[in-house]
């Protein structure tokens, strides 16, 4: 996956990801909602067919792109829990 660092100050960044959709950002705006350092996040989606979508995070404290790797970090445990779960399942069915 490639990330685009677009704008940076000592509180807020904004970065471009091209090729992603709201598959991977959505459940990356959520824990970024969910930090209590951050003040502030979104995505804007662009048209489908020109550029790319982009993430914007503002924090109270600490630095943005340490809220972007917590966040990160706390999607890919999500999705480690939910393979650890539904493995079972999956499993019985093959």
């Amino acid at each position: 996956m490639e990330v685009r660092l677009i704008a940076k100050d000592k509180d807020s960044m904004e970065i471009e990801v091209p090729g992603e959709d709201a598959t991977l950002l959505s459940p990356l705006l959520n824990a970024l909602l969910e930090d209590d350092k951050v003040t502030f996040a979104t995505f804007k989606k662009n048209h489908p067919l020109v550029g790319s979508n982009r993430v914007i995070i503002r924090v109270s404290e600490g630095k943005p792109q340490t809220a972007l790797k917590r966040a990160a970090k706390k999607v890919e445990k999500d999705f480690e829990d939910a393979i650890q779960q539904l493995g079972p399942i999956l499993d019985d069915r093959a």
